[in-house]
């Protein structure tokens, strides 16, 4: 099966993976393991991941789709509202 993602803005993906972490922070999961270790996000917010909504400590194979959709659904709205927000001159 081939993937339809295409890789337009390559140094968009430390940034996208920062927000990654952010979010799931903000809905109390934790990703230890399977970070790679040059990501910045998985040390900057490594403190908070646990403890934030109560979060328990899980990998990332462990997290559910349901979870992981709601990462990603995130990441969206937010890159939507930041376009909006650059279209509508506010930056």
């Amino acid at each position: 099966m081939s993937r339809s993602n295409k890789v337009v803005v390559p140094d968009c993906k430390a940034a996208l993976n920062q927000m990654k972490y952010e979010i799931a922070a903000e809905l109390g999961l934790f990703a230890s393991h399977g970070v790679p270790s040059g990501a910045g996000a998985d040390t900057e917010f490594a403190g908070e991941l646990g403890s934030v909504g109560g979060g328990t400590r899980i990998q990332w194979s462990e997290v559910t789709s349901r979870d992981v959709g709601s990462i990603g659904g995130s990441i969206t709205q937010r890159l939507v509202a930041q376009a909006e927000k650059v279209l509508n001159g506010y930056s």
